[in-house]
C-alpha cells in the first residue's frame, strides 16, 4: 500500500535519515516501509534556521484502518497509480515524415514524443549543434561579430542552453515528470525529479542535450542544422518549408522556432497565417554580490555550504500615477549576466548559471509589461501584428548605442538610476563584455524606467540593501517573452489558417520557460500521433 505523507520537516544540516527516523516512529516500528520515495523537497527559510520541508511516497503492507490510526497528526493521502495513456495512432494518412522546425525545448520534446512511437521526425535547426554553439558564443565574445544563426539565442537547445537551466513548472500536467524523468536519464542531476526549483545549469545542460539528440537519432530522427526556412508556403494538403538547399513538404509541421526568430514571423505574415500581437514583458537586469542576497534569506546561517544558493522572487503591484506593476523574473543565483544577441546593431540581456551557481553574483531582471496598446504607433499598418518587434529593436539599438556600439552593456548604479544620472567611473558587474556608465532611463519606455524605480523602493522593504550600492542595473532585457502570438485552434492545436501547421511553445505564445515549452510541444506531438498512421 502506498502512503503519501506530507509537510515531513527536517533542519537543513541533517541528514534524510531523520525523516526515515520519523517516518518509522510515526507507522509504528513495527511496520518497516519497504521503500521511501521523494515526491518534492522545498526549502523553508522562513524561521531562524531554514529548513527542508518533504513530501514523500511510503510502501508498507499493513491494514490500511490502522495506518490511518497511526497519522492522525499529519497530512496524508493514499494515491491511486495514475493510468498510463497510451494514444492510438489516428487514421488518416501522413505520407511521409512530420517535420518540427527549431530545436529548442518545445522542439525537442516534440520530436522525442514522435520518435517515441515510430515516426522518425525530421529536425530543422537554423542554428548548430551545442558543441559549435559554444564555439560561436566564445567567438562572439572574442570579436563582438553577431553570428545571425548561430548565438545564444539560435542553435540546439535554444535561448534555454545558455540560461539557468531552471525548469520551474507550475500545475499537475503529468507530463511535467515525463519530461523531467527524461532530463535526468540524458544526464540531468536525479535531484530535478522532487526539488520545487530544480536547475539543472547551462554547464551541464548541454551534455544533456547531445544524449537527447542521440536518443532521437537512435529511434529514428533525424537533424539538420544550419537549417534555416527562410519561406512558408500553406497548401490544400500540407506545408512547403523552403531552405537554401531544397524544398520539404509535410503533412504535419510543428512550428517551435523561439520568441526571437524575427523573421519567422515575417514569412509567417506573408503566407498568410493567422497572427495576433500580445502583451510582452521588457526591463532591466540588476546585480548583487550573491552573499548580500544570501544573508538576506539565510540570515546568521548564510555561509553554510549546505544550503542552495539563495534566490529571490519579487512582486510589486501597480502604483498610482500610471505606475505598472514590476516583478523579477528568471532569478540567476551565482550567475552572471550575457548579451541575448542574434541581430548585428542591436543589445539584448538574459542570466546564465552553471550547476554549482558560484560565480558569486545574483542577478534578475526586473520587468514591466507591454501592452499592444502602448506599441501600436510602431505598426506599419493598423492590422499589423507584428508591431511588438519593431517597438523591441528600438530600445534594443537604444542600449546598443548608449553601451558604444560595441555591445558593451549600458548599466547604471542603483542610486544614479533613481536620481536620473548618468553612472560615472568603473562599473563592477559580471558581464562578460564590460559594462559602460549611462542613463538606463533614456533606453527605457517612461512607463518602465519609473515603474522599476517605483519598485526599487518596495523591493528594499524586503530584501535590505536591494536598491543601495553595490546594486547594478543594466539594460535592457526585451525578449522575456513573445510580443506576437500564432494563432492555434484550442483543440486541433493547429492554425486556422492551416490544418497542417501546429504553433508550439514561446515563439507561438504558448509557454514561458523550458518546462512549459516542452509540454507544449509534447501535447501537439500527441495531437498528431492521434491524427495520422505511421
Amino acid at each position: 500500500m502506498k502512503i503519501r505523507l506530507h509537510n515531513l520537516a527536517i533542519d537543513f544540516d541533517r541528514d534524510f535519515a531523520g525523516i526515515r527516523e520519523r517516518i518509522a516512529r510515526l507507522l509504528d516500528d513495527k511496520l518497516v516501509p519497504d521503500s521511501v520515495t521523494i515526491v518534492r523537497r522545498s526549502l523553508d527559510a522562513r524561521r531562524s534556521k531554514p529548513r527542508f520541508v518533504y513530501t514523500v511516497d511510503v510502501e508498507v503492507e499493513a491494514d490500511r484502518v490502522y495506518v490511518e490510526s497511526r497519522l492522525k497528526a499529519i497530512r496524508h493521502e493514499f494515491p491511486e497509480p495514475t493510468p498510463e495513456q497510451e494514444i492510438a495512432p489516428g487514421d488518416e494518412p501522413l505520407g511521409g515524415r512530420p517535420v518540427i522546425v527549431g530545436a529548442g525545448p518545445a522542439g525537442l520534446f516534440a520530436a522525442l514524443t514522435l520518435a517515441a512511437r515510430g515516426y522518425e521526425p525530421l529536425v530543422l535547426e537554423r542554428g548548430q549543434p551545442v558543441e559549435r554553439r559554444i564555439e560561436d558564443l566564445n567567438e562572439f565574445l572574442k570579436t563582438r561579430e553577431v553570428d545571425a544563426d548561430s548565438n545564444v539565442l539560435y542553435g540546439e537547445g535554444g535561448a534555454g542552453t545558455f540560461s539557468d537551466g531552471k525548469l520551474y513548472a507550475g500545475g499537475k500536467d503529468p507530463r511535467i515528470a515525463v519530461a523531467l524523468a527524461a532530463f535526468v536519464e540524458c544526464g540531468a542531476p536525479a535531484e530535478i525529479v522532487y526539488d520545487a526549483k530544480p536547475h539543472i545549469g547551462t554547464d551541464r545542460l548541454r551534455g544533456v542535450l547531445i544524449r537527447m539528440r542521440e536518443k532521437i537519432q537512435a529511434l529514428g530522427g533525424e537533424f539538420r542544422f544550419g537549417c534555416r526556412v527562410g519561406e512558408i508556403a500553406l497548401a490544400p494538403d500540407g506545408v512547403v518549408l523552403k531552405t537554401a538547399e531544397k524544398t520539404i513538404s509535410t503533412r504535419a509541421a510543428i512550428l517551435a522556432t523561439g520568441n526571437s526568430a524575427r523573421d519567422t514571423y515575417v514569412a509567417l505574415r506573408d503566407a498568410g497565417l493567422a497572427l495576433e500581437p500580445k502583451t510582452f514583458q521588457m526591463g532591466l537586469r540588476i546585480e548583487h554580490p550573491q552573499s548580500l542576497i544570501a544573508r538576506s534569506q539565510y540570515g546568521a546561517w548564510h555561509e553554510h555550504k549546505d544550503l542552495p544558493q539563495a534566490e529571490y522572487r519579487l512582486t510589486c503591484r501597480a502604483g498610482a500615477k500610471g505606475l505598472r506593476a514590476v516583478h523579477s523574473f528568471c532569478m540567476c543565483p551565482g550567475g552572471r549576466v550575457i548579451p541575448a544577441v542574434s541581430e548585428a546593431g542591436g543589445l539584448c540581456l538574459n542570466g546564465m548559471s552553471e550547476y554549482k551557481r558560484d560565480s558569486g553574483y545574483a542577478n534578475s531582471a526586473l520587468v514591466v509589461a507591454v501592452t499592444p496598446q502602448d506599441y501600436a504607433f510602431a505598426a506599419r499598418h493598423p492590422d499589423d501584428a507584428l508591431a511588438g518587434l519593431a517597438f523591441q529593436r528600438i530600445w534594443e539599438r537604444a542600449a546598443f548605442k548608449a553601451g558604444g556600439s560595441d555591445y558593451t552593456a549600458p548599466a547604471q548604479k542603483v542610486g544614479d538610476f533613481l536620481n536620473r544620472r548618468e553612472s560615472e567611473g568603473r562599473i563592477e558587474c559580471s558581464y562578460p563584455l564590460g559594462a559602460r556608465g549611462a542613463n538606463l532611463h533614456e533606453i527605457l519606455p517612461e512607463f518602465v524606467g519609473d515603474s522599476i524605480a517605483a519598485a526599487l523602493a518596495v523591493f528594499e522593504r524586503k530584501i535590505g540593501g536591494f536598491s543601495k550600492a553595490p546594486a547594478v542595473l543594466l539594460g535592457v532585457e526585451t525578449r522575456v517573452s513573445s510580443p506576437v502570438r500564432i494563432v492555434r485552434d484550442p483543440e486541433s492545436r493547429t492554425s486556422p489558417t492551416s490544418p497542417h501547421l501546429y504553433p508550439v511553445g514561446e515563439g507561438a505564445g504558448y509557454a514561458g520557460g523550458i518546462m512549459s515549452a516542452a509540454v507544449d510541444g509534447v501535447r501537439s506531438a500527441e495531437a498528431i500521433v492521434a491524427r495520422y498512421k505511421k
